[in-house]
């Protein structure tokens, strides 16, 4: 009999994965015995699973520490995709910060901390940048562009009191110039599976100048082929998070999303290695590649178990 496992979604969140259909087929044609789970079901025993695979729980942003400590909880008594300190580092934009020490090329970003002058913040952020001619704001843990908005440079007073209404809830912001190529090119999304790339989609833009928000939804989306130096750039973004968190082993999935600078050399706008869609509607076999790069995890943790290994 196949491995058991858990993929974690919420009640409110299935209804938009668009990926799990297909991955719960893909995961039976496997020979997994795989089971849509709500991480906020308090029957269920997670021990139970071989392993617990975050796809949708996208109501974390509401209750982020109780998903932390739920987190901790399953990789206590099995084990969680991607691991816990991937999990911890990745679902705050922080990590943008550690990505550009390590020189690789991301949408400049400053952080505004609980207790910091908006107003200040904002006009600093734009001093530092003068060619930027509008601004983005939106919280360092978020999902689905949740609290995202799209300011023009000449409106100090309205971005400041996005970022106040942010903060004022205990948030930490994050504030990018936007990347105007976004609006004609919109953004590439690069898909890998086991560390090997799998598929990309273009996403068009979500942040209306009207500072409004388009739901993402499968209409956004288109497949993509991307170029060359896409390739590079998320190559050298996964590179630096499995060397910052000393990973020995590639993550099980990951999502890069690139847009094109002033220069139109990529930048990442941000590295998704939690919970991602993955746009498997978009690329043929996507799920099934999935769930062989599944598979395979699964079997090397079967095969650690029966040597004795952790």
């Amino acid at each position: 009999m196949g491995s058991h496992l858990a993929l974690v979604t919420d009640e409110t969140s299935l209804a938009v994965d668009y990926d799990m259909p297909l991955l719960l087929d893909a995961c039976r044609a496997a020979g997994l015995r795989a089971e849509i789970c709500s991480w906020r079901d308090p029957d269920i025993a997670w021990d139970r699973f071989d392993a617990v695979l975050l796809r949708s729980p996208w109501s974390y942003v509401e209750s982020f520490q109780e998903f932390l400590e739920w987190c901790e909880y399953v990789s206590d008594v099995t084990h969680l995709f991607n691991p816990l300190p991937v999990v911890r580092w990745n679902l705050d934009k922080y990590y943008l910060a550690d990505l550009a020490e390590a020189g690789v090329p991301v949408v400049p970003s400053g952080f505004v901390a609980p207790g910091a002058d908006p107003a200040a913040a904002v006009r600093t952020f734009l001093d530092r940048h003068e060619e930027a001619r509008e601004i983005v704001v939106k919280p360092t843990v978020g999902a689905y562009s949740r609290d995202v908005q799209r300011f023009p440079r000449t409106a100090v007073t309205e971005a400041a009191a996005s970022v106040a209404k942010l903060l004022d809830q205990g948030c930490h912001v994050i504030l990018q110039p936007y990347q105007d190529s976004i609006d004609h090119h919109g953004e590439t999304d690069l898909i890998h599976f086991g560390g090997v790339y799998s598929h990309a989609i273009r996403k068009r833009a979500l942040l209306l100048p009207d500072g409004t928000v388009d739901e993402p939804t499968q209409e956004t989306r288109a497949a993509r082929e991307p170029a060359e130096d896409e390739h590079a750039v998320a190559e050298a973004a996964l590179d630096a998070a499995a060397a910052h968190l000393e990973l020995r082993e590639p993550l099980l999935y990951s999502r890069v999303d690139l847009v094109r600078g002033a220069d139109g050399k990529p930048l990442v706008l941000e590295l998704e290695l939690c919970e991602p869609s993955l746009s498997m509607p978009f690329s043929e076999n996507s799920a099934s590649r999935f769930a062989r790069a599944v598979s395979v995890r699964l079997a090397e943790i079967s095969r650690n178990r029966k040597n004795g290994q952790s």
